[in-house]
């Protein structure tokens, strides 16, 4: 927390922490934000016990594949994979996961997925930048299942347009779950399951936002703290006078399967 620290201190701080993988324990005590009511991970973990071949796509650090594994143990797939694009995710993730058995491959977060069709009969996903569809029919086994957290609209919007100033429409009705749904179905896949939820988020100081941007990169584009410290001030002292800022993030969830 941030009580009686400058705002120089508290910004610095935030810039400080490491940003690779997706562990978000550093924010304890400093920002909290609602989890979505069905539990993703423990339920992978229990999908994951029944397959034979499992791929995560875009698995970031590999911090929620290996919490996965770890639920479904004993249990162990034949094949596990994963796929990651930022250079130092990659790294962390291989050295997390190569213990449990897991074949890391660099692959980009817009490139076709490194294998061949008919790979995996379970792929899994959390929060990825976009489901590609027809490569995830592509590599699904028929009767396989897409199991996967996705970020949903104007989520955290609160935060992007107190940066940004108010958004068009179009942006903010990006990752529409209906409209997901329909992409999926025009890929061959069949939609079993989709549900959806709107969670509070607060944060507690200025250093928990400015982690928060340099994590996770696309909320404000470009944001370094350089460009944007008018904001930030004031958006410290705001938080110093007021209490924390509230936001809202956005989740909803695929159970989809390929017909076979």
């Amino acid at each position: 927390m941030s009580v009686n620290r400058s705002f120089e201190d508290v910004v610095a701080e935030g810039a400080a922490v490491p940003t690779e993988g997706w562990d978000f324990s550093w924010f304890e005590g400093r920002a909290s934000e609602e989890r979505p009511s069905w539990g993703y991970a423990a339920s992978a973990g229990e999908r994951l016990a029944r397959a034979e071949a499992v791929l995560d796509i875009q698995t970031g650090g590999g911090e929620v594949l290996d919490f996965v594994l770890g639920r479904a143990e004993p249990a162990r797939p034949v094949l596990a994979a994963a796929t990651e694009g930022w250079p130092p995710n990659v790294a962390k993730a291989t050295a997390l996961l190569r213990p449990r058995g897991v074949v890391v491959v660099a692959a980009a977060d817009d490139a076709p997925l490194p294998f061949a069709d008919g790979t995996f009969d379970l792929v899994l996903s959390r929060h990825p930048v976009r489901p590609y569809w027809d490569e995830i029919a592509r590599v699904l086994r028929p009767g396989g299942r897409y199991f996967a957290q996705h970020v949903g609209p104007a989520s955290v919007f609160e935060l992007v347009e107190y940066f940004l100033g108010p958004l068009p429409k179009e942006v903010r009705s990006a990752r529409d779950p209906e409209r997901e749904r329909a992409d999926a179905e025009a890929a061959g896949l069949e939609v079993a399951g989709l549900r959806a939820e709107r969670l509070r988020m607060e944060f507690h100081d200025i250093a928990a936002v400015v982690h928060f941007l340099r994590k996770v990169v696309w909320v404000v584009p470009g944001f370094t703290v350089e460009a944007y410290e008018p904001q930030l001030r004031a958006l410290h002292e705001r938080i110093e006078k007021e209490g924390p800022f509230v936001a809202h993030s956005t989740r909803h969830l695929f159970d989809v399967r390929k017909p076979g």
